[in-house]
């Protein structure tokens, strides 16, 4: 080649070249920021969901001290020392672990000492055994209800001890707990790339799904602390040595290899826990500097072919040709490549996006476990009416009293109606979300809520005053708003039980484009040590209660865009206000 030619020839080379290796060292810049932003969103995605998994598993356990508390020989298993009530207990608690799940269920009496068990017929037996060192007791006695996390002293394995007190604070009975373990939820969390950590407020890991974690300290322990712990036994005979992993405050930790992990957290049900999901970043940036190669090897071929478009014109007319044929082919092949690739990326994105919805989908239908555990009173108390109303009507048939017994069976038709109704809504959420919002007749609310809650008004002897008819038409959903005044008019109800002169209200205000619906009682009023945290879940100032109903509440009337709130009441106790828009046409 001539050395006029061979020039031009080259300097195209260089500039190739160097806008290839500027596209490379650009796109890896980009693609690893890229990476990592896309690692720390997924380590908190599967931390999150971790944290769902979690929380439907523990709320059943969460229950049944709750459930257990209603059994009428527990006082006679645990004041009276009578063995055949204890023996009869035990199988009782044996039947009711072996229902649930749970690992062990056991009475502890006001000493301490273990008077019931659900493993009594086993070589683990708790029966006999003293536990009035235990915190779990200990708090139980004296607030009514613990959570505790330890190793068992019998058994060795570890779990979260659930407690309630049996009987009043001045003269409790004893403790009922439920242990609950996480083995088989650390398994399946295994199957999620990355790691998985529990870590209590102390900063000791609980929970691992790297075995030689559990029970590793993330920062030092006071002598204070580690002397508590050993006096309660709560974690055996481990040392609480110093985790293997280093925890950086940047979002980001260093495995025990050395590797660089990416942090995901998750504040979790139990007070003071929090779960932290970490996963690798070689692949991802292993993954990424390979795209960017290929990002400068097209670079540099795309400046090559305009390199040789430069030297094409500079060339004589038979090599321009020559050249151009070849340079057109090359550009066809190239273009051909891209279209794959971009079709191939088109691809790629409509599978993310479908395995995104159905996360969604899936992530919907976790949610329906807390909102059955709301529903479901709601359904019982129809159930229960139409049961009423069926005996009444055959009083009603044996007496001749036809006209009754029509009567009876409208309202039992249309409660079954009302059961469908609630139990469609559920099936909606789990298909559509929160279900459709329109205008809505509240005359037809009122109504359907003072059918639902009607004879245990009567039964409680109290004085409710409702709205009179002639309502306007507000924007909600037919069955959630019912469930939302049905939901406040009980805990009303249950405010002024007892009371000789019980007295519920509920009103209906006009105030411009929105509707406020208000619910009084002349109770004792909330107690102010809760008032800014009523609405929150498992917040509650009833003893017997699970602080979930105004969570509820809460939720729905959001739904509705709407809000609830506490308001001063005019009969004296309390009163929560809900505010709605006002329909500007007439439901369909």
């Amino acid at each position: 080649m001539p050395p006029r030619r061979a020039l031009p020839l080259i300097l195209a080379c260089l500039a190739a070249a160097t806008i290839g290796l500027l596209g490379w060292l650009a796109a890896a810049a980009w693609l690893d920021r890229s990476a990592i932003a896309d690692l720390r969103d997924e380590a908190r995605r599967v931390a999150a969901q971790q944290n769902r998994l979690f929380s439907s598993d523990l709320l059943p356990f969460r229950l049944l001290p709750l459930v257990l508390g209603e059994y009428t020989d527990l006082d006679e298993a645990l004041r009276r020392g009578d063995t055949d009530a204890r023996r009869r207990m035990d199988g009782k608690l044996k039947l009711l672990a072996e229902r649930t799940g749970a690992p062990v269920l056991y009475l502890i009496d006001r000493t301490g000492r273990t008077v019931s068990a659900s493993n009594a017929d086993t070589a683990e037996s708790f029966v006999g055994r003293d536990y009035r060192f235990r915190p779990y007791f200990i708090r139980a006695m004296q607030d009514g209800a613990a959570e505790y996390y330890a190793v068992g002293n019998v058994s060795g394995r570890p779990g979260l001890f659930l407690t309630r007190r049996i009987g009043a604070a001045d003269d409790p009975a004893g403790v009922i707990v439920v242990k609950v373990e996480f083995d088989k939820l650390v398994r399946i969390w295994r199957g999620d790339p990355g790691q998985t950590f529990i870590i209590d407020g102390r900063g000791i890991i609980l929970l691992a799904t790297d075995p030689a974690e559990r029970f590793r300290i993330t920062r030092p322990l006071t002598a204070a602390a580690r002397a508590a712990i050993a006096g309660a036994s709560q974690f055996g005979a481990a040392p609480l040595t110093p985790t293997r992993y280093s925890w950086r405050g940047d979002g980001t930790a260093r495995a025990p290899d050395g590797a660089r992990l990416i942090v995901g957290t998750a504040t979790m049900p139990v007070p003071g826990w929090r779960l932290v999901h970490v996963v690798p970043v070689a692949g991802a940036l292993h993954d990424a500097a390979n795209l960017a190669r290929l990002i400068g090897l097209v670079a540099a071929l795309l400046a090559g072919i305009v390199a040789g478009l430069l030297l094409w014109r500079m060339t004589r007319a038979a090599d321009a040709a020559r050249e151009r044929t070849a340079l057109e082919s090359a550009v066809a092949a190239r273009t051909a490549e891209l279209r794959d690739e971009i079709a191939e990326r088109a691809r790629i994105d409509r599978r993310f996006r479908e395995a995104r919805e159905e996360l969604a989908q899936a992530n919907r239908l976790a949610s329906l476990g807390s909102i059955t555990a709301g529903l479901a009173h709601e359904i019982n108390q129809p159930v229960a009416t139409i049961r009423t109303l069926s005996e009444n009507a055959r009083a009603h048939l044996d007496a001749g009293r036809l006209d009754r017994v029509a009567a009876n069976l409208d309202s039992a038709v249309a409660l079954t109606a009302r059961i469908g109704a609630i139990t469609q809504e559920m099936r909606g959420f789990a298909r559509r979300g929160t279900g459709t919002i329109g205008p809505v007749a509240l005359d037809a609310v009122i109504a359907g809520s003072r059918l639902l809650i009607g004879d245990r008004v009567r039964a409680a002897g109290v004085a409710l005053d409702w709205p009179p008819p002639g309502q306007p038409s507000v924007i909600a959903g037919r069955v959630r708003l019912e469930q939302v005044l049905v939901n406040l008019l009980q805990n009303a109800v249950d405010a002024v039980a007892g009371r000789a002169d019980a007295q519920v209200a509920l009103t209906v205000d006009a105030a411009g484009p929105t509707i406020a619906l208000t619910v009084a009682d002349n109770g004792p009023g909330i107690d102010p040590a809760i008032a800014d945290q009523i609405f929150d879940p498992f917040v509650t100032g009833r003893r017997d209660g699970l602080g979930l109903g105004l969570g509820i509440v809460r939720d729905i009337v959001t739904a509705f865009d709407g809000m609830v709130a506490v308001v001063p009441s005019p009969l004296g106790g309390a009163a929560f206000r809900v505010t709605v828009a006002l329909a500007k046409e007439a439901p369909q």
